[in-house]
């Protein structure tokens, strides 16, 4: 896997801390986070290191030369470590937004939710808005952290709707929470 043909450039950084196209080596890093952080996701059901190869020889790889992918994944990166991995998904390429999708190692996240997520963002922006030229980008995210919210606002992201009841969680239903920022350049 190298970079994306989309791209001109293949990094972005911001302080010590840089996101870079998704790195094979860091697949069974985020198979372990996705499946400790399932709730959040969607993703039905415990990934195995068989699903995971498979997704990233039949999905990913085939992202990189595509000159309009669905979707632009990375990895968060700070002296070498992958300590996250997300991107832009449902990318809609005709009216320029994409949505934001991202996690990060478990024990960090309990650790420093805010500064990464805020950290994260600033660097997608950067690919979305100054490399890339969305108008803009968003996320759907499950009424379940609701401390994502703050990161998400700090970061400049309104509160453009919440979808009521609009997923089962268990036994009962819950509601998704849309943000969303524009490309003010």
């Amino acid at each position: 896997m190298n970079g994306y043909k989309v791209l001109k450039n293949q990094e972005f950084s911001f302080a010590d801390y840089k996101l870079v196209p998704l790195r094979e080596k860091d697949k069974f890093l985020i198979m372990k986070w996705r499946n400790d952080q399932i709730d959040f996701l969607r993703q039905d059901k415990i990934l195995t290191k068989r699903d995971q190869s498979y997704y990233f020889k039949n999905t990913i790889s085939k992202l990189y030369n595509h000159s309009s992918p669905n979707q632009l994944l990375f990895s968060l990166i700070k002296e070498s470590t992958c300590l996250g991995y997300g991107g832009l998904v449902h990318i809609n390429w005709i009216d320029k937004n994409a949505e934001i999708s991202f996690i990060m190692d478990t024990e960090i996240e309990k650790k420093c939710f805010k500064e990464i997520w805020v950290i994260f963002l600033k660097i997608l922006e950067s690919i979305a808005f100054n490399e890339l030229y969305f108008n803009k980008i968003y996320t759907y995210a499950y009424d379940l952290r609701p401390h994502l919210y703050d990161a998400l606002e700090s970061s400049g992201y309104t509160n453009e709707a919440v979808l009521k009841n609009h997923f089962k969680f268990k036994s009962d239903y819950k509601d998704i929470v849309i943000h969303s920022k524009f490309n003010k350049s």
